[in-house]
């Protein structure tokens, strides 16, 4: 998923790695601190997360937050 602004997008793939991984969204936010609902405004592209919970995040799939968060010109 991705935010966008007029230059930019922030890529996410949370969804596909912790569907990959066999992680629900309730257990990831649990994991990282955070609430079901955060997770799924990720997944979806509505919301980017902060610094630390995107570091939480990349933590708990197992890849580097780069794999996971890219911010791209558009």
């Amino acid at each position: 998923m991705f935010i966008r602004d007029k230059e930019h997008t922030v890529v996410n793939k949370v969804r596909e790695t912790r569907i990959a991984l066999k992680i629900t969204q309730d257990d990831l936010a649990e994991k990282v601190q955070a609430t079901r609902q955060t997770i799924i405004a990720i997944e979806k592209g509505n919301y980017v997360p902060s610094v630390l919970l995107a570091l939480r995040i990349a933590a708990i799939l197992g890849r580097k937050v780069e794999e996971i968060f890219r911010y791209e010109k558009i």
